[in-house]
């Protein structure tokens, strides 16, 4: 098994996607919050999500195709400054409250968060597998390209154990913070951990040595095409797809599910999202463990047991047994997130990661 995290580079790209993550959830329950209380709706909790991750999806892809397209350092930290400016904006205006306006920032910011994040975790399996040729001695009968991918699914492993650190701790903060500070507070923090994250990330530039003089269009096409004559591939975003218009159906109704039906305000909620992190956790080291598991097994045992968690939740009268539910359903969340990622960039080559994390990102 590859040393992956040998290499400084991949080290600082983790370390940026942790704080990026933990800022970014004091966001998630801060304007999940604000917007409920201030319209006490569900309707308005999923206009919110619509804005921020929804509609974003279609232009998400586009932007990590110009971005991974230049040549130029700093591009990718300009998305983490855009957002952070973006987020202190979001702030002000929870004090001067606007939902068309926060709307709108929100589809901006869930833009560049998409592109962002896309691009960074295609990074990630790039450094990953240039540390494993590095590292890789033919003398041991593994061929390099079996090491190599050995190596991307460490480092998937490792940056989905840094995610789900930040899921079991970021929403149980935040929801202390909103509640003892305010949700501008939670929101000034997230928009401090976007310049952080961009500070770290300046001397990185995604990889795209293919890109030539191609046009953001074709650059999609290529990838377009790849989806379409890889009928694995294919298949699999075409089921995640559908799993997850289940599982984030939740998503909207997770505020009033834990301030209303289980009567457990803002630390309520926080804890019901921190539990999920809690098994999001066990479910990370579970796949850091399992090298030699299939991924297509991984993937399905990881969507039964999200599934079973939200029948546990229909069935749940209290926080605790809501929560113990959450970690069920973060243990499946965990295993089957990372198997999706592994298996969307063992079936994709290198040059088409980042268009394909992106059609990932926003097909979530």
């Amino acid at each position: 098994m590859p040393s992956t995290l040998r290499s400084h580079r991949l080290r600082r790209i983790i370390g940026a996607y942790t704080v990026n993550r933990l800022g970014t959830w004091f966001g998630f329950v801060a304007l999940s919050v604000a917007v409920f209380d201030h319209t006490h709706s569900a309707l308005a909790v999923a206009a919110l999500l619509i804005a921020g991750q929804a509609l974003p999806a279609f232009a998400a892809p586009a932007l990590a195709a110009r971005v991974e397209a230049s040549s130029r350092r700093g591009v990718l930290s300009g998305l983490y400054v855009f957002e952070g400016v973006v987020t202190t904006l979001l702030a002000v205006l929870l004090w001067h409250f606007s939902l068309p306006a926060i709307l709108i920032l929100a589809a901006l910011d869930g833009t560049a968060a998409l592109a962002a994040s896309a691009l960074l975790r295609a990074e990630t399996a790039r450094a990953a597998r240039e540390q494993a040729e590095v590292e890789w001695d033919a003398t041991r009968g593994e061929d390099l390209e079996t090491f190599a991918q050995a190596a991307e699914r460490q480092a998937n492993a490792t940056l989905n154990i840094a995610f789900s650190a930040t899921f079991m701790l970021g929403p149980a903060i935040a929801g202390v913070v909103v509640a003892a500070a305010g949700a501008p507070a939670a929101l000034f923090i997230d928009a401090a951990s976007f310049l952080i994250c961009g500070g770290m990330l300046l001397d990185l530039r995604p990889h795209a040595e293919e890109a030539g003089e191609l046009s953001v269009r074709a650059r999609l096409r290529a990838a377009w095409l790849h989806v379409n004559a890889v009928s694995t591939l294919r298949t699999l975003l075409l089921a995640e797809a559908l799993a997850l218009v289940f599982f984030d159906s939740a998503g909207p109704i997770e505020v009033a599910y834990a301030k209303t039906a289980l009567h457990a305000g803002d630390r309520g909620y926080g804890l019901l999202l921190g539990a999920w992190g809690v098994g999001v956790v066990i479910g990370s080291f579970v796949f850091a463990r399992s090298p030699k598991r299939g991924l297509g097994t991984m993937l399905t045992v990881g969507t039964l047991a999200m599934g079973l968690a939200y029948i546990a939740f229909s069935v749940a009268g209290s926080i605790g047994l809501a929560s113990l539910a959450a970690v069920l359903g973060g243990v499946g969340n965990g295993v089957e997130w990372a198997s999706v990622i592994s298996l969307v960039q063992r079936l994709t080559p290198p040059a088409l990661h980042g268009r394909l994390m992106s059609a990932v990102e926003s097909i979530g």
